[in-house]
């Protein structure tokens, strides 16, 4: 039913398996936070500001406090992304 494995594909296999797990970092971690401040810009528009725009402050709007909160922790969310392994 099945064909028989080639030993191309087999070598293949031995290899990858050789191959240790290595850090994603920088490229994962970059990633990870272009994701938090698109988000973070949507969440702004949302609340009728310009991110870089707002210096939080005594009068500074709820909604930009939740905003920057979230930010926050979507960026510590990437520092685990840039520790974890993958191959």
């Amino acid at each position: 039913m099945f064909a028989k494995p080639s030993s191309v594909f087999l070598a293949f296999l031995a290899a990858l398996a050789a191959v240790p797990t290595t850090q994603a970092g920088p490229l994962a971690y970059g990633v990870c936070q272009t994701g938090c401040n698109a988000l973070v810009v949507a969440c702004y528009a949302s609340a009728g500001a310009v991110f870089g725009t707002v210096t939080a402050g005594v009068g500074t709007p709820a909604a930009i406090i939740a905003c920057n909160v979230a930010l926050g922790q979507c960026s510590a969310a990437c520092a685990l992304v840039a520790l974890t392994p993958t191959l």
